[in-house]
């Protein structure tokens, strides 16, 4: 099978690299013929041309044919509309040079791409469904509720759905809501597959033990709570904010360990605001290959997101560097599938209520819980049964091609021969 995966992101956004580079490498790995396309901001400021030889041939060492296309960002709604023509053209010529079967859409405009390219040559499309799109606009209030935007995206949405030979969304609840009733499969038969965001947790088996690390670090005897990502956004400042002082008051041992690229001063002065001392924190920002040695010096990891509609379909790839790192989780309820995760399988608790009271009763129930001597290892079994790059997502993004293959014709149809306005299906 020849596959494109469509991504309205640049290669080098940490997105890319985290969250489609490793899962293309486990397709190539399955023997699937992978191309990229991707939209560079910027591109002629950014990218030379050696540079970008240079990425071609590290992606092709790696099984991937990486294309690009520069990205428009102003005026938003129509330099995005010309993106996705653009895109639509540029994938419909270049699987017929290249007898590309598939299209992969990343989320709902790399998606319509997809969808034009089908139509203009025929193949297939999966619809890789990474969240609510119309839903999250209105949550974050860049859409109005309801508003002509707002329905426009819903119409698109409808249509991709139509369009579609296949379908991957994050979480149980989102498979839910998109098919209610449907398991594998949708009424029509078309394959879906539950593909949580994995990360490939070999990255985290760090060498040095948790005492050794903590004792580098001068924490030998604190209670480390740890946060890892950005603020502000989906992200609850306040209520983490306040979540660390009540820890504080709590324990006077306890330690907040903040690895963030948000404002560092401004982070620091509210907790000092809220009585913590410049001897209770570390803010700073660390590099990808240093985050497991960072978590190896934890006792609790803490996660606390908007709780909105679009949030059922969310799966945080910070859970899983929690889990993989032996750390029970802090974490609201009403995200995504976390909720039947952390209270079924123990590794953590949820908070109902952002109070202080919900605060202590649950930093008391979580050190209850760090008295279990298989905490560690349970953490780290589910990391391992739920969101390993390799068992869980290469597997099953993989289980999708080969579904797609028994039970479709993937020879794409390369009407380009002909203009190709000849060829649109009414």
């Amino acid at each position: 099978m020849r596959t494109l995966y469509l991504c309205y992101f640049g290669i080098r956004e940490p997105l890319v690299r985290t969250q489609v580079l490793p899962y293309l490498r486990q397709l190539a790995a399955g023997g699937i013929d992978v191309s990229l396309l991707t939209f560079e901001p910027d591109l002629r400021a950014k990218w030379s041309d050696d540079e970008a030889e240079a990425m071609r041939a590290k992606m092709a060492a790696e099984g991937i044919g990486w294309h690009f296309l520069p990205y428009h960002k102003w005026p938003s709604l129509p330099a995005t509309l010309y993106d996705i023509v653009a895109g639509a053209w540029y994938s419909a010529r270049l699987a017929k040079r290249e007898r590309i079967e598939i299209f992969h859409g990343r989320a709902h405009v790399a998606a319509a791409m997809g969808a034009l390219a089908k139509r203009i040559i025929g193949g297939k499309l999966i619809f890789d469904i990474r969240g609510f799109m119309p839903e999250e606009y209105t949550d974050a209030g860049i859409w109005k509720e309801n508003g002509w935007l707002y329905r426009g995206m819903k119409a698109v949405e409808r249509w991709l759905m139509k369009s579609s030979d296949a379908f991957i969304v994050l979480t149980e609840r989102a498979r839910e809501i998109l098919f209610p009733g449907c398991t594998n499969e949708d009424e029509r038969g078309k394959p879906i597959e539950v593909i949580p965001c994995c990360v490939d947790l070999q990255r985290f088996q760090h060498t040095a033990s948790r005492r050794e690390v903590r004792r580098e670090m001068g924490l030998e005897r604190r209670r480390v709570i740890v946060y890892v990502g950005s603020f502000g956004g989906w992200y609850l400042t306040d209520e983490m904010m306040d979540f660390f002082a009540v820890a504080h008051r709590q324990d006077r041992s306890s330690f907040a360990l903040i690895l963030t690229q948000s404002d560092r001063n401004e982070i620091e002065h509210r907790l000092i605001g809220m009585g913590l001392g410049e001897q209770d924190f570390l803010v700073g920002v660390a590099a990808p290959s240093d985050i497991p040695r960072y978590l190896k010096a934890a006792d609790v990891a803490l996660s606390f997101i908007r709780i909105c509609y679009s949030k059922q379909a969310s799966s945080p790839t910070k859970i899983a560097e929690y889990l993989i790192s032996g750390l029970p989780i802090v974490s609201n309820a009403g995200i995504g599938d976390l909720d039947g995760l952390i209270e079924g399988e123990r590794v953590g608790r949820l908070v109902r209520e952002f109070t202080p009271e919900c605060y202590r009763r649950v930093l008391n129930e979580i050190d209850e819980l760090r008295e279990d001597e298989n905490l560690i290892a349970r953490c780290r079994d589910v990391a391992l049964a739920q969101f390993d790059l390799e068992c869980v997502g290469g597997v099953r993004y993989r289980r999708l091609y080969e579904r797609l293959r028994c039970t479709t014709n993937l020879i794409p149809s390369l009407r380009l021969g002909l203009p190709w306005f000849c060829f649109w299906r009414r």
